[in-house]
């Protein structure tokens, strides 16, 4: 099962490719909640290259590592990705009202198709809300 969420963002497509693919950036917007923060972040931006988000709930109860590999980069258009035998694309396309950011995952069996797509899209736009916030200072 493939799944998408996408959202726009009023900015420009470098600062949104940065704050995507930066470490610090992560550990701001990765969330899907406020009951849960990420407290680790790493990425090795190139083909072959790993990266790993430490997710927890904030009052300790469970956590979890996202981590995978890139298999595809290039910035700051299109990023590719395997994180366990299932693939993420993420595609950032300039538009005239800012940057449509798209991302394509493998679905899981575990949770059902709406709540991956409710979590991931709540990600998402937590990471909207960062860029343009960190924009406007």
């Amino acid at each position: 099962m493939k799944i998408t969420v996408t959202t726009l963002i009023q900015a420009p497509i470098a600062e949104v490719w940065r704050a995507y693919t930066s470490p610090e950036d992560i550990k701001v917007w990765n969330t899907a909640s406020p009951d849960w923060h990420t407290t680790a972040a790493s990425v090795d931006l190139r083909v072959g290259g790993q990266f790993s988000s430490r997710m927890e709930a904030k009052d300790g109860s469970f956590g979890f590592d996202f981590a995978g590999e890139y298999t595809e980069v290039q910035a700051p258009h299109h990023l590719a990705y395997r994180f366990g035998e299932r693939i993420g694309v993420v595609d950032f396309a300039e538009t005239l009202e800012g940057v449509t950011v798209t991302v394509n995952f493998d679905g899981e069996a575990t949770h059902t198709e709406e709540q991956q797509r409710s979590g991931w899209q709540a990600i998402l736009e937590s990471f909207a809300r960062h860029v343009e916030k960190t924009r406007l200072g």
